[in-house]
């Protein structure tokens, strides 16, 4: 298991993607190789979930459906987000992330997120502003990539940094890469975890940079909101912004391969263009269309859970402290999904699909991410700007056909697209 599973996940950078071994993991489709790993077992062992010792304590890899919904409906108790491992990451650049916390300080940190985010809204209360940026910013991308008539990761990846910046931090933000870019470094370390020492002055430059951003509370800003809205000091509302430049990386890939999916299915891009025209302000198609990328090609392939007691999960008991692992496509790609392989958006539209087998893009329960709605938002808007003329095709060699099964393992720095 530990070749075909753990190694690609740590190898590919689990906070900081490295584009050269996600392109090798991309030719492998490593992620294939690791499904049908963990299906082995699962007809080996059965349903049970796999009791193990990795690194020297502890851990359990969930195999069956049920287990998957019962660790994420019962976080953060007894199964808490705050897993060993994951702090040891992500307290590189994010020490006081709620996504890394317990107790009282998580349900304050927890409660900010999903003010600050507008969590329970399909539409963030800046959406009619986030748009025009996501319009404006599109054009700019297009008009850049237009004189060479193709569009690359490179291209796209600049556009996407200037867009998340204007959303985080104010319009005057978009060309001051200084934010992202110390991010970036700290993210670098962070996908040694335990291995390299914390870069404590590194990481207070970024967080001082973020806090400059806040005090300016630009209008129309997530900085702005931040600043606005009532925290404790134990709340850290700094510390809670790096979590949401991160997660727009992903959201960029996910757009990204996205597109990939809409340029290589004629069908599904003529109802998404059709949505378009018909200025349809959720964009529920499109949103389902990212929703797929993430399922098809998850951006969090394991979700990890630490238990804080004693477990009981079926037949098993999970000791305290162990580390629990949900392997995401080994159910996104499961054969008892109909869609396993396939390019198929409605399956977002009838939420009863979705409920009946764990798929969990954006994770599920009482941690599941607080920024869903607002990354599909930006995701889904982009897209809408860059089919709105006609669909991308993809420059050779396609990656994506519509009548072959998609690939499990999908780099997005390999994707080129034609403009229509």
């Amino acid at each position: 298991m530990a070749g075909d599973v753990l190694l690609p996940l740590v190898a590919r950078g689990l906070i900081l993607r490295r584009p050269r071994v996600v392109a090798l993991l991309d030719r492998l489709d490593a992620d294939r190789r690791a499904v049908r790993r963990l299906r082995l077992l699962r007809a080996r062992y059965g349903d049970a979930p796999l009791l193990m010792r990795l690194l020297g304590r502890d851990a359990v890899l969930v195999l069956a459906p049920e287990h998957v919904r019962r660790v994420l409906a019962a976080s953060p108790e007894p199964f808490t987000p705050a897993n060993r491992e994951k702090r040891a990451a992500l307290s590189h650049f994010q020490p006081h992330g709620v996504l890394i916390s317990r107790g009282a300080e998580r349900g304050g940190r927890r409660r900010f997120n999903e003010d600050v985010l507008d969590a329970h809204r399909p539409i963030h209360r800046l959406g009619q502003e986030l748009v025009a940026k996501v319009n404006e910013e599109g054009d700019a991308l297009l008009s850049s990539a237009r004189p060479a008539g193709l569009l690359t990761w490179d291209e796209f990846a600049i556009a996407w940094w200037r867009l998340v910046r204007r959303i985080a931090l104010g319009d005057s933000a978009r060309d001051d890469g200084t934010v992202t870019e110390l991010l970036a470094r700290l993210r670098r370390d962070a996908n040694w975890a335990y291995l390299k020492p914390k870069r404590r002055r590194l990481r207070e430059r970024f967080l001082h940079e973020l806090g400059r951003h806040i005090e300016r509370a630009e209008p129309g800003s997530l900085a702005a909101l931040v600043a606005a809205t009532p925290a404790s000091p134990q709340t850290a509302p700094v510390g809670q912004m790096p979590h949401w430049l991160f997660a727009f990386d992903a959201a960029g890939m996910a757009s990204f391969r996205a597109l990939a999916l809409l340029a290589a299915h004629p069908d599904e891009a003529a109802r998404a263009r059709a949505e378009v025209t018909a200025a349809i302000p959720e964009l529920p198609f499109l949103r389902a269309c990212v929703l797929e990328s993430v399922r098809l090609w998850p951006t969090t392939p394991a979700i990890l859970r630490d238990t804080t007691a004693a477990v009981r999960l079926g037949d098993a008991t999970v000791p305290p402290g162990a580390a629990v692992m949900i392997f995401a496509p080994l159910f996104h790609r499961d054969p008892h999904l109909a869609c396993a392989d396939r390019f198929c958006p409605d399956l977002w539209r009838d939420r009863r699909a979705s409920d009946e087998w764990p798929l969990v893009p954006f994770s599920a329960g009482p941690a599941d991410c607080p920024g869903r709605n607002l990354v599909l938002l930006t995701a889904s808007s982009l897209l809408a700007r860059l089919i709105a003329d006609g669909t991308p095709r993809q420059a050779r060699p396609a990656l994506l056909r519509a009548h072959e099964p998609l690939p499990a393992t999908l780099s997005p720095f390999r994707l080129r697209f034609h403009l229509a």
